[in-house]
């Protein structure tokens, strides 16, 4: 079941710009680091870590299932 989840994130046609790209990548880079600071509530840093690494594998791999979605409405 997870081989199925990990293909499923990382495959699919790309349908994000360059600059969409470059710019998920930044934030969720940038989010990631900042997570990674001691903070008084894991959980918000725990939040704030997954939201990072979804924006920076958005980018990395040029595919976005909600837009992929939406296109589809």
């Amino acid at each position: 079941m997870a081989n199925a989840m990990i293909h499923d994130i990382f495959s699919g046609q790309q349908n994000l710009t360059t600059t969409e790209r470059a710019v998920s990548v930044v934030l969720g880079l940038g989010i990631a680091a900042a997570a990674a600071q001691p903070r008084p509530n894991k959980l918000l840093s725990l939040a704030a870590l997954i939201v990072g690494a979804g924006l920076a594998i958005r980018g990395a791999t040029g595919h976005c299932a909600v837009k992929a979605a939406s296109e589809h409405l």
